[in-house]
């Protein structure tokens, strides 16, 4: 067979093409795959054939193999056939010789059946096949390329949005009814979100994009959003559509959602950026109730990072001693004589500043660095009481109150640090009054209750703070090893005048109001049960004299607030001792 012959008969589609990039001759198998005869395409103008002048990149390397200064070139096409139909090729050209310079042969492969299962390989790898709904992987793909500057510098709002939901309720229904039904209840919910997205696209550029996370999370991505307003009304469509009832096979479902919205400008946010604050948006939305959405709160996340920034820095900061004590006064009501000071911690911390018990103490208790804080708090406390002994010999001690957390008694040995610390400072035990809220006295049992009677039996004060705001169950009073109440201030504030006569300026007594009498009466009744158990009570929050007073005549023994002082440094107290305040 000559050489024409066997270029004439190949089943791979070929041309010669000469120096100028015309077909000099074509095969058969060219002329079938491009719906023509082999001389039908002699003259013809071969980049045109093989589409190589729309790409700038291809039509430069092609021309350079037609001047011989680059060895071959190989690239894939999208041609369109004759009958409508589009097919993928694979195109190589290369330098053939003996036919003069510049002289090139062509060759065509159709890779059509290639191309559209490696379509549907890649559609089966970025699709859920629960749900058929784009996964986690194709989801980040289209999020990234949004984010892209080249997306929406050329048009678009330049805004993007997200919903990123969680099912509330799903794991019940897939432990109880089996996977097959909860797979059947993501494929329903993922045909919900997909006609809320649909109906959310219409008279727009685009539709957003429901994709399936994982497990039973969704995400809305909302490419050229408008807004706020626009993510709201998206998730609440979104919420309503989920929240009615699922019929699958004669059984009746239901669940709700939890949403995170976030909505921001594309330039300067990171996929990764806004997936966090939608993880968390969501965790505020489940926090807050579930069965609701919630718009990112650049405030609250600011809070939840100075949260995370804290309880990392807890227990360094009791190691650099960055905590300090303030005292406040517990005043005599009778004689107005200071009787002793609860001790508050302060954090003077690096960043943030000042900062009081309520920033700090629950992260604390949560973390464990409670034992450590609490056991310097009540080594530092004894010092300052016996300091103050010592340097006021003629004036009665103070004793010092102060506050000691459940896990203090459950995570430590709180009787022998006392006892060592007593030992230590040389403070008396009944110099000490250790504080514990209701709740905690409430639930004490085993080594807690064993705990607070071995303190007792030391001499050591144990005091009930914000009594009445938990159980308000008396009756345990007579069972635990309590000698003090302290009134929650909610109580002392029912007490408050809203014009009292003491302070009418022109003495006429106008405009003074009368107090509740339902106040006072719940108030001296703790009070006179107190007393009959042999309990002292303290009243919290004391602010006005008019408070004071009828605190007095109630017969209220200790008073505590802002009429008498803020918590102050040790040294104020010190000039507080030989006065009335």
């Amino acid at each position: 067979m000559t050489y024409h012959a066997a270029f004439a008969a190949a089943p791979v589609a070929m041309a010669v093409v000469d120096p100028e990039g015309l077909v000099v001759g074509a095969n058969t198998a060219l002329g079938d795959l491009m719906g023509s005869t082999p001389d039908a395409l002699a003259g013809r103008v071969a980049a045109d054939l093989v589409d190589l002048t729309s790409d700038a990149r291809v039509w430069h390397a092609y021309r350079e193999v037609l001047r011989g200064r680059q060895a071959r070139l190989r690239c894939t096409r999208r041609l369109k056939h004759p009958d409508g139909t589009s097919l993928w090729v694979q195109v190589r050209i290369a330098p053939l010789t003996g036919d003069g310079p510049g002289t090139v042969l062509l060759s065509v492969t159709d890779i059509s059946a290639r191309r559209e299962l490696q379509a549907r390989l890649r559609h089966l790898q970025m699709h859920d096949p629960v749900t058929r709904l784009p996964n986690r992987t194709l989801f980040f793909e289209r999020l990234s390329v949004a984010l892209e500057a080249e997306s929406y510098e050329q048009g678009g709002t330049g805004r993007v949005g997200l919903c990123y939901l969680d099912l509330d309720g799903f794991k019940a229904i897939n432990d109880t009814l089996g996977h097959r039904v909860g797979d059947r209840l993501l494929a329903a919910v993922a045909d919900r979100l997909t006609r809320c997205a649909d109906e959310a696209g219409q008279g727009r550029a685009s539709v957003p994009l429901v994709a399936r996370l994982g497990g039973d999370e969704f995400a809305l991505l909302v490419e050229d959003s408008t807004g706020t307003e626009q993510l709201a009304d998206l998730a609440e469509t979104v919420l309503k559509a989920v929240q009615a009832p699922f019929d699958l096979s004669g059984q009746r479902l239901s669940v709700s959602a939890s949403i995170g919205v976030v909505e921001r400008q594309a330039v300067g946010t990171s996929a990764t950026g806004l997936m966090q604050a939608a993880d968390t948006t969501l965790y505020w939305a489940k926090a807050d109730g579930k069965a609701r959405w919630t718009l990112f709160d650049p405030e609250r996340n600011a809070h939840r990072m100075t949260r995370q920034a804290l309880a990392s820095t807890l227990r360094p900061a009791i190691e650099r001693g960055e905590f300090a004590l303030e005292y406040q006064p517990l005043v005599g009501m009778e004689d107005g004589r200071v009787r002793g000071v609860e001790a508050l911690v302060r954090w003077n911390h690096p960043q943030f500043g000042v900062l009081t018990p309520n920033r700090f103490i629950g992260l604390a208790e949560e973390d464990g660095s409670i034992v450590p804080l609490g056991r310097w708090v009540l080594a530092t406390a004894c010092r300052q009481a016996r300091r103050w002994q010592l340097e006021h010999p003629d004036e009665p001690p103070l004793f010092v109150s102060v506050n000691v957390a459940v896990r203090q008694v459950w995570d430590s040995d709180l009787v022998s640090d006392v006892a060592e610390i007593l030992a230590e400072t040389g403070l008396a035990p009944h110099l000490l009054q250790l504080e514990l809220t209701e709740s905690a006295v409430m639930g004490s049992a085993g080594r807690p209750l064993q705990a607070l009677q071995d303190l007792s039996d030391m001499g050591v004060h144990i005091a009930i703070d914000d009594f009445g705001t938990g159980y308000s169950n008396l009756a345990y009073l007579s069972r635990l090893p309590v000698s003090v109440l302290k009134l929650d201030g909610s109580f002392v504030r029912g007490f408050q005048y809203e014009n009292d006569k003491s302070d009418d300026a022109d003495g006429d007594g106008a405009g003074a109001v009368s107090p509740n009498p339902a106040d006072e009466v719940v108030v001296e009744a703790m009070i006179q049960l107190a007393h009959r158990l042999g309990l002292t009570v303290t009243a919290e929050c004391v602010e006005t004299s008019a408070q004071a007073a009828r605190l007095r005549r109630i017969g209220c023994d200790t008073g505590q607030g802002w009429l008498y002082s803020r918590p102050v440094p040790p040294d104020r107290i010190s000039g507080m001792l030989a006065v009335r305040v």
